[in-house]
C-alpha cells in the first residue's frame, strides 16, 4: 500500500465528506386517529354526561374541546364568578345549560356520570375528593396536587372509589408525543443520560396580568367559596383572576409549565416515577407586582437513569423546547412538530492528538486505522427526519376523548392519579428548592421532600 501524507486539513476534510450533505430532511405529516371511531353512532345508553366545574380560560377551553367528541352531553356547569356562566355556555354552544355557583348541587345530581375539574390548584383536593366519593368520574387540571400532601391523599380517594381519574397535561394524548416515544423505544436515539426544557415567554399575559372584568365584585364573585381553605382576607380581584401569581392558590411557573413538560417527558420515557433530588435557582426580575412566585426558575433534577434540567422564563420568548440527547441521535420537540436528527457513531480515526505525532508515526496510524476500518469512508445515507401534526390538530380534543373513552370502558388512562401525581412533585420539588434555597430531597418512604 502506497503511503500517503495526511495533513490535519485532509483529515477534517474526508471525515465531513463521508457524511451526506445537503440532503433534504425526510418529512412525515401525521395522522391523528380517529379515537372516537366507531362503525355506530355511539348508542343513547352509553352517552356520558358531564359537568365543568370551573369555567374560566381554561374551563371554556376544554368545554370548547368537548364539542368536537362523539358520545358525550354536558348538562351542567358550576363557577363562583357568575359571567363565566355565560362564557361557559357560548362555549358548548348551549346557552339552556345549567348553571351554577355551588358544585354540590353538581355532585348531587344522578345524570351526571363525570366532571371536569379546572379550578385553581388550593381547592383541586376539596372538589376532587367529593367528586370521587359521590361517584363521579374526574378529570382535573394540571397540576393534580397543590401540595405533597393533597397528592396522595387524592389517589387514595380515587382508587378507594374505583373512578377514572386524568389529568390534564394534553400532550400526554398528542400524536407527536407518541411519535416521539416510538422513536426513543425503537433504540434510535441510543442511550439518552440527558434531557432539557424549556417553556419561555415574554408579555403580561403570559405571566397572568390577566386584565379584571369590569363587573367583578363581591356580587358577581363567591369570595369566600374562593378561598376555601386559604388564608382569610378581604375580596381582591387580583387575588382571583391572577392565583397563579400567589402561593396559597397556585404553585406558579412550576405548576403552570414546568408540569406541562415534565408529563411529556414522563410518557416519552416511560419515567413515572418523582426525581431524586432538584436543585432551583432563579428570581423575580420584571414582573414586581406583589406576586410570590419567580418569573424565571431553573431546576435540575437527579432521575434513576438520566438528568434533566427544565426552565421558565417569562422575560423572553423562546417558546416550548424539549431535547433528548442520546448516544445515537437527537429528538427536539418545538410545539406541533418533532425533529430527528442522527448521530455519526461510525469509528473515525483520531484526528487531533495525532498532530503531535511524528509524521511517520501519524501517516502509520491513518493507514492502519483504514485497513481495518475499510468502511468508514462510505457515504452515509440517514439524514434528519422530521414529524408534525397537521393544521387544525388538537391534543385537547384526543385528551378529552382518551377520558369519556377510559369513561365508558373503565380501563385506566395513562395520564391517571399516579401518573399525574408524580409530575405535580416535581413541581414541588422545584418549588421547594427554590424558595429554602437548598437542594431537594425526595424521600420515598416518608412521601415528603426533604433538605
Amino acid at each position: 500500500m502506497k503511503k500517503s501524507t495526511w495533513t490535519r486539513r485532509d483529515f477534517i476534510r474526508v471525515g465531513t465528506a463521508s457524511v451526506a450533505t445537503g440532503a433534504a430532511a425526510k418529512f412525515t405529516l401525521l395522522q391523528p386517529k380517529p379515537l372516537w371511531a366507531s362503525p355506530n353512532p355511539v348508542a343513547p345508553s352509553d352517552t356520558v354526561r358531564f359537568a365543568s366545574i370551573g369555567t374560566g380560560v381554561r374551563g371554556c377551553e376544554l368545554l370548547n374541546a368537548t364539542t368536537h367528541v362523539p358520545g358525550i352531553e354536558c348538562v351542567a356547569v358550576c363557577d363562583l364568578y357568575d359571567s363565566r356562566h355565560i362564557a361557559a355556555q357560548e362555549s358548548v354552544k348551549n346557552p339552556n345549560v345549567p348553571a351554577t355557583r355551588n358544585y354540590k348541587e353538581i355532585l348531587d345530581r344522578k345524570d351526571v356520570d363525570a366532571v371536569i375539574i379546572a379550578v385553581p390548584d388550593h381547592n383541586h383536593r376539596r372538589i376532587f375528593e367529593d367528586a370521587c366519593a359521590a361517584g363521579k368520574d374526574v378529570y382535573c387540571e394540571k397540576p393534580m396536587s397543590h401540595t405533597v400532601e393533597d397528592g396522595f391523599a387524592m389517589i387514595e380517594v380515587a382508587q378507594k372509589n374505583n373512578r377514572i381519574v386524568q389529568i390534564g397535561s394534553q400532550r400526554v394524548s398528542s400524536i407527536v408525543y407518541a411519535q416521539a416515544k416510538e422513536l426513543l423505544d425503537s433504540g434510535k436515539l441510543g442511550e439518552v443520560y440527558h434531557i432539557e426544557g424549556y417553556w419561555d415567554r415574554n408579555s403580561p399575559s403570559g405571566a397572568w396580568v390577566y386584565p379584571i372584568p369590569p363587573d367583578a365584585s363581591e356580587k358577581t364573585i363567591d369570595w369566600n367559596a374562593f378561598l376555601g381553605n386559604a388564608p382569610k382576607r378581604q375580596f381582591d380581584p387580583v387575588r382571583f383572576f391572577r392565583w397563579r401569581c400567589f402561593a396559597d392558590y397556585g404553585e406558579g411557573l412550576a405548576g403552570d409549565l414546568f408540569v406541562h413538560l415534565m408529563s411529556g417527558i414522563q410518557f416519552i420515557t416511560g419515567t413515572n416515577t418523582v426525581a431524586k433530588r432538584a436543585q432551583s435557582t432563579g428570581g423575580l426580575f420584571h414582573f414586581k407586582d406583589g406576586r410570590d412566585y419567580p418569573d424565571l426558575i431553573e431546576t435540575f433534577y437527579d432521575y434513576p437513569n438520566f438528568r434533566l434540567y427544565l426552565r421558565c422564563n417569562l422575560n423572553n420568548d423562546q417558546g416550548d423546547f424539549i431535547a433528548f440527547y442520546g448516544t445515537k441521535g437527537t429528538a427536539i420537540l418545538r410545539g406541533q412538530t418533532l425533529t430527528f436528527t442522527p448521530q455519526d457513531t461510525r469509528p473515525q480515526p483520531e484526528g487531533y492528538s495525532i498532530f503531535g505525532w511524528p509524521e511517520k508515526l501519524r501517516n502509520e496510524y491513518l493507514a492502519n486505522f483504514e485497513k481495518e476500518h475499510p468502511s468508514y469512508k462510505v457515504k452515509v445515507e440517514e439524514g434528519t427526519e422530521v414529524f408534525a401534526a397537521p393544521e387544525g390538530y388538537s391534543d385537547v380534543v384526543d385528551h378529552q376523548t382518551n377520558f369519556f373513552n377510559a369513561v365508558r370502558s373503565r380501563k385506566k388512562v395513562v395520564e391517571n392519579e399516579e401518573f399525574g401525581n408524580n409530575a405535580a412533585l416535581g413541581c414541588h420539588l422545584a418549588n421547594y428548592s427554590y424558595f429554602k434555597n437548598t437542594a431537594a430531597i425526595w424521600d420515598a418512604g416518608a412521601k415528603k421532600i426533604r433538605s
